[in-house]
């Protein structure tokens, strides 16, 4: 089958290969084939190193497809049911799961180190467990979440990570209060999930900070009231909170100098949200007596920030009821072969989102 595979971390490009094999089919497994996946900024973070995962590796951890075949004891699914891919399955019986956190539970990190493809030269891993940037793949049965007849497989797969992560954030997370003012630092397709939560929660206003000048034309088409630039971000915070600091902040780039920023942009008591994923060598400074000083709360939001099965469902359920878009989300689409095409689109800002169709 086709994939597309990274040799070696740091290297900017992938190579689409046919010789690829999806292995470890078996009890509690199932094998699915991909229809349509979301390149999200992670993946780009694991090529280069920033997020860990082992090389050589594919990509790609926000997809949806059909299942082709279902190994023993595996209950509740069914030859082709139609699934998106949960890339942090929870098992439901760690402490994290029984406290109600199953965002934390680390089963499906476990997943990451076992290699679920195979080349003739050898092992190959999929990221986080899962590699969606091939045509099949086979992960455990609790990776793989039915969805309704109605959820076309591009829908699915964002909901699969990004607008999880990012609508998460506001609801589950920080819970933006109604009339709050937010500020949201990096619109990708996180951040504009964020923003898209942020108003479904009922903030006043919602200023898009956002390098890239058709990402800050977006994010007012999905609900901002103001989009500026990084270095317009302190004007803006003078004129529409007289200097003490936005009530929420999200910070969705994943770096100490764009956290730093978020910090100084909260106000006193107010809420500083992490949603974005750094590197473990980043480190974000801050003295003690501004810690105690300012009582500003720090948030990181791990996937959403809640139970991802909850917050799936809910996701579909503010699409269907024109709460979200997330049709608009998709701005560019490729097939596998173009999946290079696909990342210089990320990598420059061109795309929220690129659906890759398999």
């Amino acid at each position: 089958m086709r994939a597309a595979v990274l040799h070696e971390i740091g290297q900017d490009k992938l190579e689409v290969l046919d010789d690829v094999e999806a292995v470890g089919f078996g009890p509690g497994k199932v094998k699915i084939r991909i229809r349509a996946t979301g390149l999200c900024h992670s993946d780009i973070s694991a090529m280069n190193g920033v997020l860990p995962q082992p090389a050589p590796f594919i990509p790609g951890h926000e997809g949806a497809g059909e299942i082709t075949d279902i190994g023993d004891g595996v209950t509740g699914l069914e030859q082709g049911d139609r699934v998106l891919m949960c890339w942090l399955p929870a098992c439901g019986s760690c402490t994290a799961c029984k406290r109600g956190q199953s965002q934390l539970c680390l089963a499906g990190f476990m997943n990451a180190g076992t290699p679920n493809f195979r080349r003739p030269g050898g092992d190959v891993f999929g990221f986080a467990g899962t590699g969606t940037f091939a045509e099949e793949l086979v992960v455990d049965a609790g990776c793989a979440v039915p969805i309704p007849d109605d959820v076309p497989y591009d829908i699915a797969a964002l909901i699969g990570c990004g607008v999880t992560t990012g609508l998460g954030a506001a609801i589950n997370t920080a819970q933006v209060t109604a009339g709050a003012s937010v500020a949201v630092i990096g619109c990708g397709g996180v951040g504009i999930s964020t923003i898209q939560g942020a108003r479904v929660r009922g903030a006043a206003q919602i200023i898009a900070v956002d390098p890239v000048e058709s990402r800050r034309e977006a994010a007012l088409r999905f609900g901002a009231t103001e989009a500026v630039a990084p270095d317009a971000l302190g004007d803006a915070k003078q004129r529409i909170t007289g200097g003490e600091g936005f009530d929420y902040v999200f910070e969705v780039v994943g770096r100490s100098a764009t956290a730093r920023t978020a910090y100084e942009t909260t106000r006193r008591g107010g809420t500083l949200c992490i949603v974005g994923a750094g590197a473990m060598d980043d480190f974000l400074q801050l003295n003690m007596f501004e810690l105690f000083f300012d009582e500003k709360r720090i948030l990181p939001s791990m996937y959403g920030g809640g139970d991802v099965q909850h917050s799936y469902e809910r996701a579909i359920a503010l699409w269907r009821a024109g709460r979200i878009d997330l049709e608009s989300l998709i701005t560019h689409r490729v097939q596998l072969s173009e999946i290079n095409e696909a990342l210089n689109q990320m990598r420059t800002g061109e795309a929220l989102r690129t659906c890759i169709e398999l």
